[in-house]
């Protein structure tokens, strides 16, 4: 959710930083698809409209939780191209996780604070607690919790767990082959499964999405590998058959035998898609590229952390609830708290925790 394709440099803890701005700006998207995800379902307000469109459309809409998993693959797809070239000692150590700190808390923290005023009015024995379980991200570790002041903030769980084994993938980033890559790939497509026989339970949502992430690391590869080879393909013909793939088996789920879980089938399209993405090429890669759609990619994160918050508040505050006007308002605040607060944020953090306190 948080991480973001930056522009080409070293930095000090030996973070290589490329630009790929069609995965920035499909970003927008996904976190838009979550949104309207959120919009429908019983009791919802576009429930009746989404109700009337084609079978496979509103399945896909109804799907939008399927963007958090494409997130997932994509934060470890950013993370290894970002990292490869680090050389991971004390330092860079110190450095990554402030750069992770960084990107995570300060908008996390202001989605807490705005809804502050519903918290206080909650009286949900245990309330406290979960308000711990808030701070801490421990939501996505526990199960379902009692109180919706923000259900997507779960996904920060997974996020944490992932940023914190990611170092652990030194060795396969820096010696990536083809037969290592590929053996990856195909043990993040059972991993889910695997940890089900074994009795993990489906709401320890770190350890169930750690394929996603790990599905990333090994796209990352075979990107640098294809680039790395000079033989990489036209962008096009991998993402289009990813995307219109995932499409598909999002719009007719039913049609999969049953012994496939939807997400661990999704996990390879996804991984097609980035690659075609980030090698780029092709009408969509250009649409995704441009200034417009990068931008509110880079605001991405805000949309999806704010947009649960920002309903709490529109529905208090208007009689009536316009959709349109409601996504409006989130992409126009998240526009404004990535520019104003989220990157000076960012920013001030990383050059503060590196230099430490000032001394007196």
């Amino acid at each position: 959710m948080a991480d973001a394709p930056q522009a080409a440099a070293l930095t000090p803890a030996g973070a290589v930083r490329r630009d790929l701005p069609a995965l920035t700006g499909l970003r927008f998207f996904l976190a838009l698809w979550v949104i309207l995800h959120h919009l429908t379902g019983p009791g919802q307000d576009l429930e009746a409209l989404a109700r009337q469109l084609p079978e496979g459309l509103f399945s896909l809409i109804r799907g939008g939780f399927q963007a958090v998993t494409t997130f997932f693959v994509l934060s470890g797809f950013v993370l290894t191209r970002t990292y490869a070239a680090t050389l991971w000692n004390r330092r860079s150590v110190v450095n990554y996780w402030i750069g992770r700190v960084a990107r995570i808390y300060p908008v996390y923290l202001l989605s807490i604070a705005v809804m502050i005023p519903f918290i206080v009015e909650d009286h949900t024995p245990g309330k406290f607690g979960y308000v711990a379980q808030y701070f801490a991200l421990l939501q996505g570790w526990l199960g379902p919790l009692p109180v919706g002041w923000n259900t997507p903030a779960w996904s920060l769980s997974c996020e944490m767990f992932f940023y914190a084994l990611f170092p652990l993938s030194a060795l396969l980033i820096r010696r990536a082959t083809w037969r290592n890559v590929l053996l990856v790939a195909a043990a993040s497509i059972v991993l889910t499964r695997l940890m089900w026989a074994a009795g993990v339970d489906d709401n320890v949502k770190p350890l169930v999405h750690l394929a996603d992430f790990l599905m990333g690391i090994a796209a990352a590869c075979a990107f640098d590998l294809l680039s790395r080879d000079g033989r990489a393909p036209s962008g096009w013909k991998l993402y289009l058959p990813g995307l219109g793939g995932a499409a598909l088996l999002l719009a007719y789920p039913g049609a999969l035998p049953k012994f496939l879980d939807v997400n661990s089938v999704l996990r390879p399209l996804n991984a097609l898609a980035l690659i075609g993405l980030a090698i780029g090429g092709g009408a969509v890669a250009r649409f995704l590229s441009t200034r417009l759609l990068v931008y509110l990619g880079k605001s991405s994160y805000a949309m999806y952390i704010l947009h649960v918050p920002v309903l709490w508040w529109y529905l208090r505050e208007s009689r009536t609830f316009s959709a349109p006007v409601y996504i409006g308002i989130v992409m126009a605040v998240s526009a404004l708290v990535y520019g104003l607060y989220e990157e000076p944020s960012n920013r001030w953090l990383r050059g503060r925790l590196r230099r430490g306190p000032a001394k007196a």
